[in-house]
C-alpha cells in the first residue's frame, strides 16, 4: 500500500503562486510514476503533470507547461507541483496519484487539497 498526503492548497490571487506538497508513504516507490490530477466543479479529473519517481518522464498538460513545475525530493519521500502565474481557470481541487510503471491506471490516491484562484 502507498498512502500519499497533498498539503499546499488554498486562496491566491491571480498571478500569483503555490507549492503543493505529496508526501508518500508505505513502500518504496522508485517504479512508480507520480502524477498531479485537478478536478474543477462538473469536469472530469485531469493529469496536470506527472514525473517518474526516480527522474524524468515528464509530462505537461498544455495548459500549464511553462507556468507549473513538478519535482521530487527522495530524502523526504515528497513531490512537489510549483505552480506560478496562476489563473482563475487554475481553480480545482488537486489530487497527488501513483502509479505502477507496469500499470495503465493509477492506483493510489491523496485525499486532494483545495486551490482556489481569485480574478
Amino acid at each position: 500500500q502507498v498512502q500519499l498526503v497533498e498539503t499546499g492548497g488554498g486562496l491566491v490571487q491571480a498571478g500569483g503562486s503555490l507549492r503543493l506538497s505529496c508526501a508518500a508513504s508505505g513502500r518504496t516507490l522508485t517504479s512508480y510514476f507520480m502524477g498531479w490530477f485537478r478536478q474543477a466543479p462538473g469536469k472530469e479529473r485531469d493529469l496536470v503533470a506527472r514525473i517518474m519517481w526516480t527522474g524524468g518522464s515528464l509530462y505537461y498538460a498544455d495548459s500549464v507547461k511553462g507556468r507549473f513545475t513538478i519535482f521530487r525530493d527522495n530524502a523526504k519521500n515528497t513531490v512537489y507541483l510549483q505552480m506560478n502565474s496562476l489563473k482563475p481557470e487554475d481553480t480545482a481541487v488537486y489530487y497527488c496519484a501513483a502509479r505502477h510503471s507496469s500499470m495503465r491506471s493509477y492506483d493510489y490516491w491523496g485525499q486532494g487539497t483545495q486551490v482556489t484562484v481569485s480574478s
